[in-house]
């Protein structure tokens, strides 16, 4: 059984299994080579209605890869008891005051609909939706968006799940024309 951690909000439960600090080592593709690389990964949240994401990557030597940021929340439908545009605070208080609150949004495999934002150092942001299912999500690209000079990709799609207790992920990449082809993959290990 899970252990909810402590003030996480019920709609963040079928998230509950990522939150934590994660480290471990992957292979990022170059070309025809298999790069190894390690990883931390942090899955927060502060009380509010999605996880706060980040990760940071460094090669053998010591070099950086691209950090990301990112939140991860649950598809529903967004009110007045949402904060926002910018700083405005919720008319009231979030509907999701239940886990029976929270079923409505079950999808008809048991799973739920989730969209996630990342952004990156190099200008690029992406939006992806997908589903968290039994430890497991899938996440393909819906919209991706960049400054002038930014490298980007076509598409991409990541799959993340629980594997023997470890936080196993592999990344699907489409560069330029091509089709979706392995990118990254790494297993983390939870260290908090």
């Amino acid at each position: 059984m899970l252990d909810l951690p402590d003030g996480l909000p019920i709609e963040l439960t079928p998230l509950a299994f990522l939150v934590g600090k994660w480290e471990g080592a992957g292979k990022v593709v170059v070309g025809e080579e298999e790069v190894p690389f390690t990883q931390v990964v942090t899955f927060e949240h502060d009380g509010h209605s999605a996880l706060k994401y980040s990760s940071t990557t460094s090669l053998e030597d010591g070099s950086l890869l691209p950090s990301e940021l990112g939140y991860w929340r649950i598809k529903r439908a967004r009110g007045a008891e949402e904060y926002g545009p910018g700083l405005l605070p919720p008319k009231e208080a979030t509907h999701i005051k239940l886990h029976e609150d929270l079923e409505q949004y079950r999808h008809e495999d048991g799973g739920f609909l989730i969209q996630v934002s990342m952004l990156y150092p190099n200008g690029m942001a992406e939006l992806y939706k997908g589903e968290v299912l039994k430890g497991r999500i899938q996440l393909a690209t819906e919209h991706g968006a960049a400054f002038e000079g930014a490298k980007v990709y076509n598409h991409s799609k990541r799959l993340f799940g629980i594997v023997n207790g470890n936080l196993l992920w592999a990344w699907d990449v489409a560069f330029a024309k091509g089709q979706a082809e392995s990118h990254a993959s790494a297993e983390l290990t939870k260290v908090q």
